[in-house]
Parts: structure tokens; C-alpha cells; sequence
């Protein structure tokens, strides 16, 4: 008796395994399963249809990654880094230090940006010549529109945690109302005006009542926890120029893309198979 009951639950195992895994549809002889829409749903919190939607779109972008033969390499990726860092006025190894601080898995965070580098890649190739550059009057438009992103608080209020032994700090951030020995807090106001480029971007990341990345300081290993920012200021347009130009031209690519995957759509090959 309780081998066939056994029997008859592995046989609706098996069976209810091949339906998720079951190719729903086929792009350009490319396949998706019941599980990759399900999961998408999932994960996303997606309606069957934009699940379905994005999975085609990603089905689409990969053809054309192969296609048009991109790749990204690590030295892709450190020049990525460098290019950012330099931006943010420090050096790859101090930029990299504090993103293995803010992501868990640095291996990820590499990962995501080599597609982002793989993105950008196939998306010059299929906008060049497309888009209209972004002309003096549009980026002063779009700052006069926008001033709200470009806001940065003079004045900064926060608790500062410090110790020589940088695992005891990393860990008192779990708990912050502790008393442990060989940790000293402290109330300091920050004058952004007055900080190195490093610590005015660390502090522009980090939100209310979160903690900084641990960075050094006179020699010892410190974290700031943020209470408080005041005095919103906004950056002068000569200072945000750059960063007004690429976000322009972002949003000009993404439609131009968008618009492109739409008449893609059209013509490709795609069959439902359930």
C-alpha cells in the first residue's frame, strides 16, 4: 500500500515538473518556460502578460548581443569602475573598497555592471546616428525642471562610531544603541563644503538613519550613522552639466530602444506552444 501511495506522488511529481518546466513559447527558436514566466511573476510581482513581455525582450536583446558579437571583459569592467570613480574624485581602489562595502556579493555587483557595459555596448551600435545630441538649451531646460535631483545637503548630522579593531565596528552597526569597549560614539555636524570628494560621496549614498560604509580616519576605522540632512542646496548647472547630458541621452536611448524592440517584436519569429 504505501509503495503505491509512493508511486502514485512521484508520478504527480514528474508530472507536474514537466508542465512548469514546459516551453511556453518560442522566439526565434529560442525557448521559454512555464517555470521562466512563473518565476519572472514571481520575482517581479508581474502581471502574466509584462512577465511574458519582458522575457520576449530579453529573448530579443540576447540574439542581438550574439548577433552582433559583444562582449565585456574584466578590463571592460575596471575601466567602467575607474571612468565612475574618477567622477566621484577617487581612485579605483578607494571607489572599490566602498562598493564591497555597500553590496554583500561583489561578484554580482561585477556581474550586473559587465551587462550594463554589454547594454551600452549594442546600444551605441544600434543608436548611432539615431539620436539627436542634447543641445545647451535642453540640458538647462530639463536642470530648470528637475532642480529636485540636483539638491545636496550642506550641512550633515551624524553619529560617529570609531575603533582600531574594524570587525568590532562592523558589527556594533547591528546593534547601535550597544556599549562596547574600544568603540567610541560621538555627535558630529558636517560642513559638505569642507569634505574630501570620498566622504561627500559616501554620505550622499548613505540614507537617514543608515550607517556609511567603514572608511579610515586618523588612523582608525570609522562609520558614520546619519541622522540628519539639512540645508538643501542645488548644484550649480556648470557642476551637474555632464550628469544632465547622460541622463538626456539615457532617456532619448531608452525610447528610441523601446521603440525598436516594439518593430522587432513584429517580425520575429515567435511561437506559443502553451
Amino acid at each position: 500500500m504505501n509503495k503505491m501511495i509512493f508511486t502514485l506522488i512521484m508520478s504527480i511529481t514528474i508530472s507536474f515538473a514537466g508542465m512548469v518546466d514546459g516551453i511556453a513559447l518560442v522566439v526565434n527558436d529560442d525557448p521559454i518556460t512555464l517555470f521562466d514566466i512563473e518565476k519572472r511573476k514571481y520575482e517581479k510581482k508581474l502581471s502574466k502578460e509584462d512577465a511574458v513581455s519582458q522575457l520576449i525582450d530579453e529573448a530579443l536583446f540576447s540574439q542581438l548581443v550574439r548577433k552582433n558579437n559583444i562582449t565585456a571583459d574584466v578590463f571592460d569592467v575596471n575601466n567602467y569602475l575607474e571612468k565612475l570613480a574618477a567622477s566621484n574624485g577617487m581612485d579605483l581602489y578607494t571607489f572599490k573598497s566602498i562598493i564591497k562595502q555597500k553590496y554583500k556579493d561583489y561578484d554580482r555587483y561585477e556581474e550586473q555592471t559587465k551587462n550594463l557595459i554589454i547594454r551600452q555596448k549594442l546600444t551605441d551600435k544600434l543608436v548611432r546616428g539615431n539620436l539627436k545630441l542634447a543641445s545647451e538649451e535642453d540640458l538647462k531646460i530639463y536642470y530648470e525642471n528637475n532642480s529636485s535631483k540636483f539638491q545636496m545637503a550642506s550641512k550633515v548630522s551624524a553619529i560617529q562610531y570609531s575603533s582600531k579593531d574594524k570587525a568590532e565596528l562592523i558589527n556594533i552597526r547591528k546593534n547601535p544603541m550597544a556599549n562596547v569597549p574600544g568603540i567610541s560614539k560621538s555627535r558630529v555636524e558636517l560642513d559638505q563644503s569642507n569634505l574630501n570628494p570620498q566622504l561627500r560621496y559616501i554620505i550622499n549614498e548613505t540614507k537617514i538613519n543608515q550607517f556609511t560604509p567603514v572608511f579610515t580616519s586618523n588612523k582608525q576605522f570609522v562609520s558614520l550613522l546619519i541622522v540628519e540632512k539639512e540645508d538643501q542646496e542645488t548644484i550649480e548647472f556648470e557642476n551637474v552639466r555632464d550628469r544632465i547630458f547622460n541622463i538626456v541621452m539615457q532617456d532619448r536611448e531608452k525610447k528610441y530602444l523601446k521603440d525598436y524592440f516594439e518593430k522587432l517584436k513584429l517580425s520575429a519569429d515567435i511561437k506559443i506552444v502553451r
